[in-house]
């Protein structure tokens, strides 16, 4: 589905799906001030949320453009020509999620928190963590993967163990 986008963008966006999924089940702390949505959408343009997001627009109308030419593929330059229309039309749509990211941070955090996160962001620290979070998720992802293959590797052998215990061979 997320063809074309890097391990830290395909990361960042699950990442940020599962925060606004989280929200519906979460306890908010009443509805956040205008200016407490403020001071979270700074904190989450400095996190770069929209520069994640917006592949995924991107992405999702080349995968409609992907199945409808799997069997419609005698109109394909009509299917291009409105392709490129569809990436004008919803490529900008990613704000959407900024602002739902910020209206989840807002409910989560006072405005004095935000204030401090905020600042936070804009010192020499918080710049450095956003500068070196993006490698961290891919360094993250590729020791998952890693450990994933391994414990996969473990498990298949015990599973074999624990068959021919039963007698039978896998």
């Amino acid at each position: 589905m997320f063809a074309g986008l890097s391990k830290r963008h395909v990361m960042a966006a699950l990442v940020a799906f599962a925060t606004i999924a989280a929200a519906g089940s979460a306890s908010a702390q009443g509805q956040p001030s205008p200016n407490a949505i403020l001071l979270a959408k700074q904190i989450v343009q400095l996190k770069g949320v929209g520069n994640v997001m917006d592949p995924i627009a991107r992405g999702v109308v080349e995968k409609v453009k992907s199945t409808v030419m799997q069997t419609n593929f005698m109109f394909q330059k009509d299917i291009n020509d409105i392709t490129v229309q569809l990436h004008k039309e919803f490529d900008g749509r990613s704000s959407e999620l900024v602002d739902q990211t910020a209206q989840l941070y807002a409910s989560r955090f006072t405005e004095p928190e935000l204030k401090q996160i905020l600042t936070y962001y804009q010192s020499p620290l918080g710049k450095k963590m956003l500068a070196e979070e993006p490698q961290i998720l891919d360094d993250s992802m590729r020791q998952i993967t890693g450990w994933a293959d391994n414990l996969s590797i473990d498990i298949m052998a015990r599973m074999r163990d624990e068959m021919k215990k039963r007698g039978h061979d896998i």
